[in-house]
């Protein structure tokens, strides 16, 4: 019987061979203080691995013997809207009644409330192999990520009411964008007054394009503060589907990801309750809100590269041509070749995002109980500015890589990759979104490039430069240095030019130049580790790494602020 995970040993090498995971266990378990209190806490670092196993093998087996054989049908029927309300395609219904069965909901939440206290890197492989067998299914299995920002910025009262109910199965949602609020959020203007006679918020006007828009719980951004047109006015709320005044007008047509309901909203005085504080809404919370969102897309986006590439390789070593397997024809061998090392290597970034998260998040997850030394302040630090300078990264390059794997899978199926009955039209269309939601990668790459400029990824890139390697890859380590000092070069260049217009027309080339030397670091250190898996996918990576590079190197030296004021005019 298939399992998506146990039959992809990658996953498993990213969550036991990092020197990080020790740490992120021992914070995220307090040194393992849950042992006498939980029958299925684990006892030490090898039973959390352990248990993080386990439970990755049952989700690997739901999503391999059951969400993906749904798949098709769930994308063919979609959901409906009726009576103002949700109705998902009728095998999404038993996507999630495996998933609840198996306890698979509030991953990362503490025990006390019901949830598995999962770090964040389980989590993630958890996202990616539900993405691996439906996109659409995975946007509203992960959407229960949103309880973090509760989590994080709600009262106890909220966290007692609201989590185990989320750990029990119920869905959420984050109510974000409106018809003139997308992603220039501070525009949003659903409007949020207090009713002094009940004790409570109310919430009126609409927001559109909500993911799993009719779930039981929201994350509403709204205006409390009247007269305001900036992100200072705006707040968070919580809205629960019970007590009603939310309609679905309509569920969007869209392109893909057909399991998932994309919703217009209407508010017609709905009662909801303060997350946090008011005028927080945007500044803080959704920003935080957004950063794991982003790293969702990006699992989301390596689970799609993966499932291309189960496709291409599937067919290409069936398909036999001028009597041989296509596969052996050296177009269509690079082809998945090149599939697979972009995989691997978004993959690598993904993973290493996700344990920087670890770390801070369960570091500021104790200062809200004591105080934390001078040292854990520090480390804390430390791995927020990786977390923050690494996630536009993994989204914005993981999501590009998935709409490019998604392409030639369909070029290896040839005429048969255009017909409706094979996976990789599916999979085609489900990609395409994820370049463009929870941010695009024009987005992305505004986030990253301070990180550009103020040298965080140079220095990212110089530390992993020094890390032992075999002698057999030395010259692919002198090619990637050679790569970070054309990236150098061109950072120094567009600083010195001084430009605005510069600056901001190469910054997607600065952007896309930073992570491809800092992808081919890592998965040059997963291929000093385990040759087996990652060698060959290193090779090939490098060759693709390089000619990009060297590409943005010949763009960036021969722009010139007059040059770049010319793209503006055109």
């Amino acid at each position: 019987m298939a399992n998506y995970y146990s039959d992809i040993p990658e996953i498993k090498f990213e969550l036991q061979n990092s020197p990080l995971m020790p740490r992120i266990v021992e914070l995220k378990e307090r040194d393992f203080a849950d042992k006498e209190e939980y029958d299925e806490a684990p006892q030490d670092y090898a039973d959390a691995l352990d248990t993080y196993d386990r439970v990755l093998d049952i989700v690997g087996d739901i999503t391999a013997n059951i969400i993906a054989p749904n798949a098709e049908d769930v994308d063919a029927e979609g959901p409906h809207c009726e009576g103002g309300r949700v109705r998902y395609a009728s095998k999404t219904y038993e996507n999630q009644d495996a998933m609840i069965k198996a306890g698979l909901n509030g991953v990362t939440m503490p025990r006390r409330y019901g949830g598995l206290n999962m770090p964040v890197v389980a989590y993630t492989a958890a996202n990616e192999l539900v993405s691996t067998a439906d996109a659409g299914f995975e946007n509203i299995w992960s959407l229960q990520d949103c309880i973090e920002t509760l989590y994080c910025f709600g009262n106890e009262d909220q966290r007692q009411r609201f989590i185990p109910r989320v750990c029990a199965g119920e869905t959420m949602s984050m109510d974000l964008t409106e018809p003139d609020a997308g992603s220039d959020l501070q525009s949003v203007m659903l409007k949020a007054t207090y009713d002094d006679e009940n004790q409570c918020w109310r919430l009126n006007g609409s927001k559109r394009f909500i993911t799993n828009g009719d779930s039981d719980i929201h994350l509403v951004l709204a205006r409390s503060e009247a007269g305001t047109r900036d992100g200072r006015g705006l707040s968070m709320f919580i809205y629960d589907k019970r007590d009603g005044g939310v309609d679905v007008r309509r569920i969007e047509n869209k392109m893909g990801i057909h399991g998932s309901p994309t919703c217009e909203l209407v508010y017609k005085n709905a009662k909801a309750e303060l997350c946090g504080d008011t005028k927080l809404g945007l500044i803080k919370y959704v920003m935080s809100l957004m950063n794991g969102a982003r790293l969702g897309i990006a699992a989301q986006s390596v689970g799609l590269s993966q499932a291309a590439y189960n496709e291409a390789v599937a067919y290409a070593r069936d398909r036999r041509q001028f009597g041989k397997a296509i596969i052996e024809f050296p177009a269509v061998a690079e082809m998945i070749s090149n599939i697979k090392a972009r995989l691997d290597a978004g993959r690598a970034l993904m993973y290493e995002t996700a344990r920087y998260v670890d770390i801070y998040k369960a570091l500021e997850d104790i200062s809200r109980e004591r105080k934390l030394t001078p040292e854990e302040r520090q480390e804390m630090k430390t791995y927020q500015r990786l977390a923050d300078s690494f996630t536009p990264l993994a989204k914005g390059m993981n999501s590009e890589y998935a709409n490019q794997n998604a392409y030639d899978c369909i070029q290896v199926h040839g005429g048969s990759g255009f017909m409706l009955e094979y996976a990789c039209q599916r999979i085609y269309r489900d990609a395409r979104i994820t370049s463009i939601y929870e941010g695009t990668t024009q987005l992305q790459t505004v986030a990253a490039i301070r990180y550009v400029t103020n040298g965080q990824y140079a220095g990212v890139i110089q530390q992993l430069e020094q890390q032992v390697i075999s002698p057999e890859n030395e010259p692919l380590m002198n090619r990637i240095k050679e790569m970070a000092s054309k990236f150098n070069a061109c950072t120094m260049a567009v600083k010195e030019a001084g430009s605005d217009e510069m600056h901001d027309l190469c910054a997607r080339h600065l952007y896309e130049m930073a992570a491809d030397v800092i992808m081919s670091l890592l998965l040059l250190r997963n291929a000093t580790q385990a040759p087996d898996l990652f060698q060959k996918s290193l090779e090939v990576y490098v060759n693709l790494a390089e000619s990009e590079v060297e590409k943005h190197f010949t763009f960036v030296r021969k722009m010139t602020p007059e040059r770049a004021a010319s793209y503006r005019q055109a």
